[in-house]
């Protein structure tokens, strides 16, 4: 019963904030100076006003927001001002799994590298493979991914031939991609690993085993991983998140027509719907991982239910 109160509670709390979110970005994209007709210098003032009479414009902020919750319960995410013709449904389904593939695929690299170090820099600790890893993973922090791109692709695309550099019908360009993300992030997970796994071999418990002869091996696998792994477990969420909405330049070096392209486009260009639609997209994913993780931060820890 406490589980499902937990989870009802964490649930109800997403709900709020995505409508906040909501709300927040629908005023605040029409707030900004400009509309989705400034550009259209050659188009006559006459009808200016008469596209936005066609799309509502000329009606007061509050109509216009009931409007768009309106067609937002019906999953209408409303036309694209800047691609003609097509809708921004049309948009996020089209380029929605060109990022998603990216993302889920870079966090698959990003926990393969990353645990495995974090944990032999933890049972190594103050050893030379501790500070060999350590300062590998401090490294990968500092380089962004727009310098990771370019060098990957250079190495392994233009000299060594083992991956396409470019597009992403019928390529395995989307491979260096997803590998420019899990070398960045993979780098972070290594230092969380092993600092929170140092957490749980100082606990008295640990040393407890110690003494008992409990082998090296068993003590970080049986004894110590599900504690030290928990922190881990609360970083995929974001972690994830910020894979898939911040793939932006990945996509740009290397030509993939992931979502990310089209929310910078959408707002140089102001095109509301589908900034309010990417926002949408992304705020749900971060919010729909976070309500995972909380889950599964329940389950390896069940102490978290009394403080929620």
């Amino acid at each position: 019963m406490q589980t499902l109160k937990f989870i009802l509670s964490r649930f109800l709390q997403a709900i709020f904030a995505l409508f906040c979110i909501i709300t927040l970005t629908f005023f605040l994209a029409r707030l900004a100076p400009g509309s989705p007709f400034t550009e259209e210098k050659s188009v006559p003032e006459h009808l200016k006003e008469a596209m936005a009479r066609q799309y509502g414009f000329d009606k007061s902020l509050p109509v216009q927001y009931v409007t768009y919750l309106g067609n937002l319960m019906k999953g209408d995410l409303g036309p694209s001002f800047g691609n003609k013709g097509f809708s921004v449904n049309e948009i996020i389904s089209q380029s929605w799994p060109v990022s998603v593939v990216l993302g889920l695929v870079g966090l698959l690299i990003a926990l393969a590298l990353g645990v495995p170090v974090g944990l032999v820099a933890a049972a190594k600790r103050n050893q030379m493979p501790d500070y060999t890893l350590m300062t590998l993973a401090m490294i990968g922090i500092c380089l962004p991914t727009f310098v990771i791109a370019p060098l990957l692709g250079e190495t392994l695309g233009s000299k060594l031939g083992w991956f396409d550099v470019a597009a992403w019908e019928g390529s395995n360009a989307w491979l260096l991609g997803a590998l420019t993300l899990g070398l960045y992030y993979s780098a972070y997970i290594a230092r969380l690993t092993r600092g929170s796994m140092l957490d749980i071999l100082n606990q008295d418990f640990i040393r407890t085993a110690l003494a008992k002869g409990v082998s090296p091996i068993s003590i970080l696998f049986k004894h110590a991983f599900r504690g030290g792994i928990s922190p881990v477990v609360s970083y995929l969420g974001p972690a994830l998140a910020s894979l898939i909405g911040g793939s932006f330049v990945v996509e740009t070096v290397f030509g993939l027509p992931g979502l990310g392209q089209h929310f910078i486009k959408a707002a140089s260009n102001r095109d509301y719907w589908l900034i309010n639609g990417t926002v949408i997209v992304y705020a749900s994913l971060v919010l729909t991982l976070n309500f995972l993780v909380d889950i599964a931060q329940v389950w390896l820890d069940p102490r978290l239910r009394s403080h929620s």
